[in-house]
């Protein structure tokens, strides 16, 4: 199957804040393809590009300070490449998207009611009656009760929880191709989490929606996602199927970021006996070194070599598909399964 979306050699860069400032790399040549029905995990910590680059191809990023290179493709078109008002002709009906930051993301003067229509009368043509018995029905699809109350009151009545789920509920508005989820479960509890990844999942079946899931939560990537590209410092350093990933991560960074993850079948049994320590990743991403010079995590790697801090490591396709920029990987018989 052809992919819907193929990106290639994204690269964001942001000019500095004072003249003469160097520019900061937020997204250095990443290059992923979605197919439709498929689910592609981005992962990463925080500051490692994942939001920058859902944000490049719907085309919200600041235009100035702001300079955009590489393609992605969408059905034959360029989406870089389109005017404002050709995105916004896209966004909502080919193009969804789930905002991080729900309490930022809605419009605090405007009655979710009217949020959650207005894509609904912009994209698919409806009356003000059909679109809020549509509404309606969407804010009762992502959980939310009472929805017809709902839609008349603004976003600060709401629960961040209930902010994030009206999110949900404007994204899916249209059914759109393409759906981009920047952390989509963040502010909800377990019990609602659940439920809108099972709603996420449902979409991409049963409409063959393509969904890009942005997150650092592993959990998430495990049940749900088919690809998982795991970035850090603005590069994917590792790509492989959800299965093989998670079961011999190649990448030191891969493999530090599921060593940090408490788990249940390691509690000793023995009474008096303390849980041993997580296997954090030391430092930050602050701690980087540039890219074209050397590897980004070598401060942070506990098998960096000399060649790490002086050669900028190639991607190279390993174990068949597997896609790995790393001088010194974590050899498969190292890893448990």
């Amino acid at each position: 199957m052809s992919p819907l979306l193929r990106v290639k050699d994204l690269r964001v860069t942001f000019a500095g804040h004072r003249r003469g400032a160097p520019e900061t790399v937020a997204v250095d040549g990443v290059s992923f393809d979605v197919s439709p029905g498929q689910v592609v995990g981005l992962v990463g910590e925080s500051g490692c590009g994942k939001s920058v680059t859902s944000l490049a191809l719907m085309g919200l990023l600041p235009k100035r300070g702001t300079t955009v290179t590489g393609s992605a493709m969408f059905e034959g078109t360029d989406l870089l490449k389109l005017s404002d008002g050709q995105m916004r002709d896209r966004r909502g009906r080919d193009l969804g998207m789930v905002f991080q930051d729900p309490l930022s993301a809605l419009n605090p003067v405007v009655p979710i009611g009217i949020q959650v229509t207005e894509v609904l009368r912009r994209h698919r043509s409806m009356s003000a009656a059909e679109a809020t018995a549509e509404a309606t029905a969407l804010l009762r699809r992502v959980g939310i009760p009472d929805p017809a109350r709902r839609l008349k009151e603004y976003p600060h009545q709401s629960s961040g929880g209930m902010r994030q789920r009206a999110l949900i509920a404007i994204a899916l508005a249209c059914a759109p191709r393409l759906l981009i989820a920047d952390e989509p479960t963040t502010a909800l509890d377990v019990t609602i989490q659940a439920q809108i990844l099972t709603l996420l999942a449902d979409l991409v079946r049963d409409t063959g929606t393509a969904l890009i899931m942005i997150t650092h939560d592993l959990g998430v990537v495990a049940g749900l996602c088919d690809e998982v590209n795991v970035l850090y410092g603005g590069k994917v350093v590792e790509r492989s199927d959800r299965r093989r990933l998670f079961g011999s991560p190649r990448h030191p960074y891969t493999h530090g970021l599921l060593g940090s993850i408490p788990r249940l079948d390691e509690a000793p049994r023995t009474p008096g006996v303390r849980r041993p320590k997580l296997a954090a990743i030391p430092g930050s991403v602050a701690d980087n070194l540039p890219w074209p010079s050397a590897c980004a995590f070598a401060p942070r790697c506990g098998r960096a070599l000399d060649t790490c801090r002086s050669v900028s490591p190639a991607a190279e396709t390993v174990d068949a598909d597997r896609l790995l920029r790393c001088h010194n990987p974590v050899p498969s018989q190292e890893v448990p399964a």
